[in-house]
């Protein structure tokens, strides 16, 4: 691990000039992605990058509607990126219409942190035994839903995940009143070894500044390696260009390249010169 990764905390609130909107950050051709079963008991979606070698790894968490064709894409431009890239199914085959929350969200009401968890730990022995993946760096993302569960994957499997980023993760600190029954993550903290990259939109709805803040005193307390980016101008799911609703194309054009350079600092290290 750099000397980056191990250094001290740092809270680092984006405020440089959006970049220009991208529609691709392909980099060369991949190979196609497919539909594997990581476990009898669980399928997913998984893709490496054009031609041979050991490739880093991320584990892609979806949103509350499923592994559908966005987080698929997500993968994809991954592989595209230089990163083999594997998303577990936790619905086991079922999506719902981004238009259908009520569905999606009685779905996320019958997942257990555990159960998640489980399905995490699957995906990386499945990536353990693929002679094409350095299972030395294995990174983590997830996106809402999946966000919150990317937190708690790098408490839950300290050694194995070497780096996470997490896209307006709700629920990682939940209020009290909260209507999903998530319990807060914060006391998982003090397990978490590899740095960590959180991504918000400061006109989320759905994660308040004051949670934002939480997070981060319980990170640098325990001083563990983050960055906090908020993007001005941008809400919940603003990544997800699928949802014209909540898209945002300069704010998802500037955290993807963010997002690559953070996965590619912590995966693909350089070796420094004598």
């Amino acid at each position: 691990m750099t000397a980056a990764v191990v250094a001290n905390s740092q809270l680092s609130i984006a405020k440089q000039p959006a970049a220009k909107t991208t529609t691709s950050t392909s980099k060369s051709p991949t190979s196609v992605g497919k539909t594997i079963q990581i476990a009898k008991d669980l399928p997913g979606y998984y893709v490496t990058p054009a031609g041979t070698g050991k490739f880093p790894a991320v584990i892609v968490l979806m949103e509350a509607y499923g592994l559908n064709q966005w987080c698929k894409s997500i993968c994809d431009r991954l592989a595209q990126s230089g990163f083999a890239a594997i998303a577990p199914d936790f619905y086991r085959g079922i999506t719902y219409e981004y238009t259908d929350n009520a569905g999606a969200i009685a779905k996320l009401k019958s997942l257990t942190d555990d159960g998640i968890m489980a399905d995490v730990g699957k995906s990386l022995d499945f990536l353990t035994e693929k002679s094409e993946i350095n299972t030395n760096v294995i990174g983590i993302i997830g996106f809402c839903m999946g966000g919150r569960y990317a937190f708690l994957a790098n408490a839950i499997y300290p050694t194995k995940i070497k780096a996470t980023v997490a896209f307006y993760g709700g629920g990682i600190d939940a209020a009290p009143a909260n209507s999903l029954g998530r319990k807060s993550l914060l006391d998982r903290v003090s397990a978490m070894q590899s740095p960590i990259m959180l991504m918000y939109g400061s006109e989320d709805q759905m994660i308040g500044a004051d949670e934002h803040g939480r997070i981060g005193t319980a990170l640098s307390k325990a001083k563990k390696r983050y960055i906090l980016n908020l993007f001005p101008k941008a809400g919940h799911a603003f990544m997800n260009d699928a949802r014209r609703d909540s898209y945002a194309p300069e704010a998802a054009a500037e955290a993807w390249m963010m997002t690559t350079g953070f996965l590619s600092q912590n995966l693909k290290p350089k070796k420094l010169k004598s």
